[in-house]
């Protein structure tokens, strides 16, 4: 039986996905629920973190060059939290004791430890898929959720795109 139920939503496809399951779990299990989102600068559409303090790398950047990306990161920071709110306000409003929170940096790191802090039971994290290249340069936080979480962890697999070879053909047909 699971008690607090941390939920980590990265606002990718699978993440409503991710979100209903959740919702599920914790109703079945009468539970209260954490929605989290981390902002990682490393990952598409963040901007990226040379900008947050141009002058030490780039000292000739224009003062509108970095407003504009400074307004642009505090524009996404601002629809995110709107995008965690209204979440947290549809699980609120089946009954569920629902909190959410956002913060800015190393995905897994920062699950695990809100995961920590906040004494949940249960962690609720999506699985991209990635292998190979892409999970060596980008990471796989939920590989890293799985091997320093302190409590159980449930990884939903996203979408993994499917080729068909093009000598088969199939057809679906519909009475």
């Amino acid at each position: 039986m699971f008690h607090k139920v941390l939920v980590a939503l990265d606002n990718s496809q699978v993440s409503e996905c991710i979100f209903e399951q959740a919702l599920f779990l914790t109703q079945q299990n009468n539970a209260e629920m954490m929605l989290l989102h981390v902002l990682s600068p490393l990952e598409d559409p963040y901007i990226n973190p040379i900008f947050l303090q141009p002058e030490t790398i780039y000292p000739s950047l224009h003062t509108d060059t970095i407003n504009q990306y400074i307004q642009a990161w505090d524009q996404l920071k601002q629809e995110r939290l709107d995008w965690m709110r209204s979440l947290a306000q549809t699980a609120s409003n089946t009954g569920i004791k629902t909190e959410f929170t956002q913060s800015i940096g190393d995905a897994g790191r920062i699950i695990c430890e809100l995961a920590v802090n906040w004494e949940a039971d249960l962690i609720i994290v999506g699985r991209r898929g990635r292998s190979g290249i892409s999970e060596l340069f980008l990471g796989s936080v939920s590989n890293y959720v799985l091997h320093h979480a302190h409590c159980s962890v449930l990884t939903l697999q996203g979408l993994i795109p499917v080729t068909i070879p093009n000598n088969h053909s199939t057809q679906v047909t519909s009475n």
